[in-house]
């Protein structure tokens, strides 16, 4: 894997040890960035990134750290900076889902645990990338993307409103964020994935679920990281300079 350098900066993957995550900081490297990959339980996985991205001269580095937990995000951020410098950019991939249930079998323990990892995770993230890019604050400006999700949009009943609903707060926060740090040099945008061949469908008890619902999607195939890592490192770069707030859907076509 080609390596441009690391001359555009560092920045934050969460949950980039696999997916989505990985094929970004995979992609980002490539680009030029320094990349600060955060995991939480894939050591393994995330250290294997680190040693993809550094073997092809990049340079990158693996934190753990569960985004749900404030001091822990707070090392994170810390790592980066002290290894590869102030973050310019954050990508607010991490992201959990539970097996799918009905709202009547759901329990409360499950909504907690799906936002505060969702959604509080994402906002602990992006409080500590401003308070490091904003030039309200003596930075020299960044970009945020959050990894939404196409459930945002349908709901996902019967499988999982919860993570639906917490992909739906991401995405208010999206437009809130961006409107708020539109003059502070950090643009905010949003990506949302459709179907992708990731092992998050395992976690909702489903490994096989983006081959069930293919049929949906008017391209009729589920999408790859790789596809979805493109979306997100172009809203990242200065490429993407006159766009903030926005939503790019890769989902293969809008899905009904």
């Amino acid at each position: 894997m080609a390596m441009a350098g690391s001359g555009l900066g560092a920045i934050v993957v969460t949950g980039g040890g696999r997916g989505i995550g990985a094929a970004t900081a995979r992609l980002a490297a490539q680009r030029g960035y320094a990349v600060c990959v955060n995991y939480r339980l894939q050591r393994e996985a995330a250290e294997a990134v680190v040693g993809e991205i550094v073997a092809g001269g990049g340079r990158a580095i693996a934190v753990a750290g569960d985004v749900a937990v404030e001091r822990e995000v707070l090392r994170l951020f810390e790592a980066c900076e002290e290894a590869l410098g102030t973050p310019v950019g954050l990508v607010n991939n991490a992201g959990v889902l539970e097996t799918q249930a009905r709202l009547e079998e759901m329990a409360l323990e499950r909504w907690q645990r799906v936002f505060a990892t969702n959604v509080f995770g994402a906002f602990l993230c992006a409080r500590e990338a401003v308070r490091r890019m904003s030039t309200r604050h003596g930075g020299s400006g960044g970009s945020i993307v959050n990894v939404s999700s196409g459930a945002a949009r349908s709901g996902s009943p019967g499988e999982y409103i919860d993570y639906a609903a917490s992909k739906g707060a991401l995405d208010t926060m999206n437009v809130g964020l961006a409107r708020e740090l539109a003059q502070e040099g950090i643009r905010v945008n949003a990506v949302r994935p459709g179907f992708i061949y990731t092992e998050l469908h395992a976690s909702g008890g489903e490994p096989g679920r983006v081959e069930r619902v293919k049929s949906r999607v008017p391209l009729q195939r589920g999408g790859t990281p790789e596809e979805v890592a493109r979306a997100i490192v172009w809203l990242l770069s200065d490429e993407a300079s006159y766009t903030t707030g926005a939503f790019l859907d890769v989902t293969g076509g809008p899905i009904g």
